[in-house]
């Protein structure tokens, strides 16, 4: 067995690492949103690192996800070891070069970080709507549900395939798994060479395309031959389910980690049991085990091998005792009897002549939470004596009723697990530095460590929430932190209009980034936030990162000083180690950056700890401030006041189906209602120098600024201070003109400066 060697890394690094190293040409077309793969291998291969054969691949760098597979299917052909990565209508795009792939029997691996696809609005985010769409193409279709198994799996599919002459997508879910960093059991080069035979990689290259031994392949087929010719691959995919147990087997000799087509975990007289696959079955198995010890009978079926579906592999795994399953999609197939993998276990029961009876139901779309609540609320209903088929979890469906009641207050997660949420913006380095922070727990202590990251659509600007978990065990709790010991609020404006203490235990931190004196932050709080500080009896400690950065000339990146102060409160790490330990992150994050970056944010980290203050939180409230309304305007549409300002708000998940329009057709102009108030400093107009160029107005990414020339005679009652100049030209002669900021919408961002 390899010696075991533990890392901190994230799904999408997991997986790119094993491919790179397990191929010779890769085929790109980067789609960052969900997976980074791409990108990593080709930085890899930039930097020189070899394969386990002691070449670099290759890595090609394609104009669309079309193009990648037609020059993964042209590598194929000349022998080469070839992969590629994508997601979503990426995948979609390369389904015509599948199926020429999988028709000839060519063996590679596709890296799938599993998205939505564009249906009533685009959606950049995790399901299974992409893995569904490509069922029928002829490739095998392995799951992994974790960031441990992203690596592994990545490993059973080259040598499943090599051995098959199957083509493999090796899928997990976008996001929850792509970009979740945990601490995992990291795979070494001598466990790579050995589930990588020699002989059949010359195999596959002896049936290259070459002119020394020519032949005809793509030829034309018609009515007489054609259907012969599909059945001719039979006997290679009945064979498929064994040459993958075979892989599994001879990796958990090597690892000892040993994975089956179809895992069951639970009761061994269960008979309630669920069937999924991806991240929800590391849930749904946390949920079990946590029933089960309070005596309900019930279990969790994890699908890893969704083509080719095996009844009778599928059936052997279940307990005899199993009287429901209930069967967990995370995809939507409009007018189909049921989704894909409840339509494929009603079959297999039927097939292996299961007597049991089986519900399905959709959960998770489009990265939608799936809780241990959910989890156990799909427990529930299978105990019913008419369970609902054909429903959901996670949503308020009001209109067809499909959706199960859910007990928020169900909560599996131990106590001995430390969790911390961080409120930030995009840009503004807090996701970054939490990245930083869970590596340097989970390699520099025994704990075993948790990053996810929530992002929003605006990007840089946009809201972002870090959670972190650290404890004594493997961490598989695969959902977002809802109750949390340590909160850092990195932008004030954030605690002014989001209820970000909502989640925060009795007794729990919060490190709250202020532009205000330590004197003057209590008086500063909305009277709501100073309510919840004094009844959750929160530790409240202040620092103003901004003047902190601004000093060491970081500008607006305060992250590495909130950072040290997260390490000083958690006691994670002895401060001074921690310390140690956060330098050497910045050394390896900003080192490309030269000296001086590294050298301003070690200033930074300096003087973190003696920036930061506690504040001594008063028996009452004194506050007067009221939560910053998420909309604005004089007469707010209802669609705005009662879809938008939740979305604003971070309650969109509670928003009921019958609010949703039936066609994604959404109102326009809805923007101006809201106002974010998230910049720091603001442009101001110096009419004494401005020539009226108007590179200001063209230049704002927000249409911040707008550019006014008027008559004279509407200045009539203007506010004090409002400024104003005679406007230049001649067609403008006798008029007024003005450069006016919506300081309410302005981020901060300076390229007005710039281009002035």
């Amino acid at each position: 067995m390899a010696e075991r060697i533990m890392t901190t890394i994230d799904g999408n690094t997991a997986c790119a690492t094993v491919a790179h190293k397990t191929n010779e040409v890769i085929a790109i077309y980067p789609i960052t949103p969900s997976t980074s793969m791409g990108e990593l291998a080709d930085e890899l291969s930039a930097r020189g690192q070899k394969n386990i054969w002691g070449t670099v691949p290759l890595v090609v760098e394609m104009q669309s996800e079309g193009g990648a597979a037609g020059a993964v299917h042209g590598a194929l052909q000349t022998g080469a070891l070839t992969t590629t990565f994508t997601a979503s209508q990426g995948l979609l795009l390369m389904i015509p070069n599948m199926y020429k792939i999988a028709g000839e029997l060519t063996p590679t691996v596709f890296h799938v970080s599993a998205r939505s696809l564009s249906a009533q609005a685009l959606s950049i985010f995790g399901d299974h709507s992409d893995i569904a769409a490509i069922r029928g193409t002829g490739w095998a279709l392995l799951c992994s549900n974790s960031v441990q198994e992203a690596q592994d799996f990545a490993l059973i599919a080259q040598a499943a395939t090599l051995e098959s002459r199957v083509p493999f997508v090796h899928f997990f879910d976008g996001f929850r798994t792509s970009s979740e960093v945990n601490k995992i059991e990291e795979l070494s080069d001598e466990v790579l060479r050995a589930m990588v035979s020699d002989d059949l990689v010359q195999a596959h290259r002896a049936r290259s395309l070459n002119p020394e031994h020519p032949v005809a392949r793509g030829t034309s087929q018609g009515p007489d031959v054609y259907f012969q010719g599909r059945e001719t691959v039979n006997p290679f995919y009945v064979q498929v389910p064994a040459i993958i147990q075979k892989a599994m087997d001879k990796f958990a000799a090597l690892t000892g980690r040993q994975y089956h087509l179809y895992d069951y975990v639970g009761a061994p007289d269960a008979e309630r049991v669920i069937v999924v696959m991806g991240s929800g079955a590391e849930v749904t198995e946390e949920t079990a085990h946590f029933l089960m010890k309070q005596g309900e009978k019930v279990g969790l079926l994890k699908v890893h091998m969704f083509r080719p579906f095996n009844p009778a592999l599928l059936a052997a795994a279940l307990p005899k005792t199993v009287k429901k399953l209930a069967v967990l999609d995370r995809a939507k197939e409009p007018g189909s009897v049921g989704e894909p993998l409840y339509e494929d276990c009603v079959t297999a029961a039927v097939e292996a002549g299961l007597q049991v009876e089986i519900i399905g139901g959709r959960y998770g779309l489009s990265s939608k939470e799936f809780t241990p609540a959910m989890a156990k609320a799909v427990y529930d209903e299978l105990a019913k004596p008419n369970p609902k088929n054909h429903f959901t979890v996670g949503i308020v469906d009001d209109v067809t009723f499909t959706s199960l009641d859910v007990d928020p207050s169900f909560d599996t997660e131990p106590s001995d697990v430390v969790r911390a949420l961080f409120y930030g913006l995009g840009s503004d380095g807090t996701v970054g530095a939490n990245k930083n922070s869970i590596k340097i727990i989970g390699e520099e202590t025994d704990f075993y460590a948790q990053g996810y990251f929530e992002y929003d659509a605006k990007k840089s600007g946009g809201n972002t929430v870090s959670h972190l978990r650290f404890g004594p065990r493997p961490i598989r709790h695969a959902c977002l932190v809802t109750s949390a010991n340590f909160v850092g609020c990195h932008q004030f404006s954030l605690i002014e209009q989001f209820d970000i203490l909502g989640s925060i235990v009795k007794g729990g931190t919060l490190l709250l980034n202020s532009p205000y004196p330590a004197s003057e932050t209590w008086d500063r709080l909305p009277r709501k936030v100073q309510d919840q500080i004094i009844a959750k009896d929160v530790q409240l400690y202040v620092i103003d990162a901004y003047d902190v950065a601004a000093k060491v000339g970081l500008g607006g990146r305060m992250n590495t000083i909130l950072q040290t102060c997260f390490f000083a409160l958690s006691g994670v790490l002895p401060r001074d180690e921690a310390i140690a330990k956060i330098k050497e992150a910045i050394v390896k994050t900003y080192g490309k950056r030269g000296q001086k970056v590294i050298d301003m944010n070690f200033a930074g980290v300096d003087q973190a700890l003696a920036n930061m203050h506690q504040i001594k939180v008063p028996a009452a409230a004194s506050g007067t401030l009221a939560m910053r309304p998420p909309v604005k305007g004089a007469a707010v549409p209802d669609f705005v006041a009662n879809v938008t300002a939740r979305m604003i708000l971070r309650e969109g998940d509670s928003i009921p189906v019958s609010a949703m329009p039936v066609d994604g057709t959404f109102p326009v102009g809805t923007t101006q209602y809201e106002k974010r108030f998230i910049a720091l400093e603001t442009p101001i107009w110096n009419p004494a120098v401005c020539i009226q160029c108007g590179k200001c107005a063209m230049a704002c990414p927000h249409a911040v600024i707008r550019l006014k020339v008027y008559d004279p005679a509407v200045l009539e009652g203007a506010p004090e201070g409002f400024r104003s100049v005679d406007a230049r030209g001649r067609e403008f002669a006798g008029m007024k003109f003005t450069v006016q900021e919506s300081i309410e919408d302005c981020t901060g961002c300076g390229l007005c400066v710039e281009a002035c």
